[in-house]
């Protein structure tokens, strides 16, 4: 049996991260959001580009629709993005009403956030690829290691999207 370490419980199952990839390449980045959103309880799963001090929509899936391709865009200030666009670093909040991190957001109908940037060529922070739901979501198994992973890995197709 092996044992993962602490440092190793911040990094995706390689077998997350290959599905992941082929689905990308088979099905392209609708394909790979389509799949994210079906290992996480978390409602929606998007790709939103940070466009000074607003927030594109690139992509989205809703769980509950299959119709939905888009969603709205949104100022940068009144989202979670925020904090990864400011700090680089991935975010996940389980209920924002229990979480000190991102005080803006408890007005927010955005109860639930899991998200990781994504880095142009240059690593320059492009946008974000994150999960979030109206709802509180508790998961076992953190969604951030597969999400960080895949936002390295999605630049290219998000763009072409955009």
């Amino acid at each position: 049996m092996t044992m993962r370490s602490h440092s190793d419980s911040l990094l995706p199952r390689e077998t997350d991260l290959q599905g992941f990839a082929t689905a990308l390449e088979r099905a392209g980045l609708r394909g790979a959001l389509l799949l994210l959103n079906t290992r996480t309880s978390h409602r929606y799963t998007g790709v939103f580009r940070f466009d000074g001090d607003m927030l594109r929509n690139v992509a989205l899936v809703d769980k509950w629709d299959a119709v939905v391709e888009q969603g709205d865009d949104v100022p940068l200030a009144a989202a979670y993005c925020a904090h990864l666009h400011a700090t680089g670093e991935p975010l996940e909040v389980e209920d924002v009403a229990t979480d000190a991190r991102v005080p803006w957001m408890s007005a927010s109908p955005i109860v639930s956030y899991c998200g990781a940037v994504i880095l142009d060529l240059h690593g320059q922070h492009w946008g974000a690829l994150c999960h979030f739901d109206v709802a509180r979501c508790d998961s076992k198994n953190s969604d951030k290691p597969l999400l960080v992973a895949a936002a390295r890995m999605i630049y290219q197709d998000a763009v072409a999207a955009a």
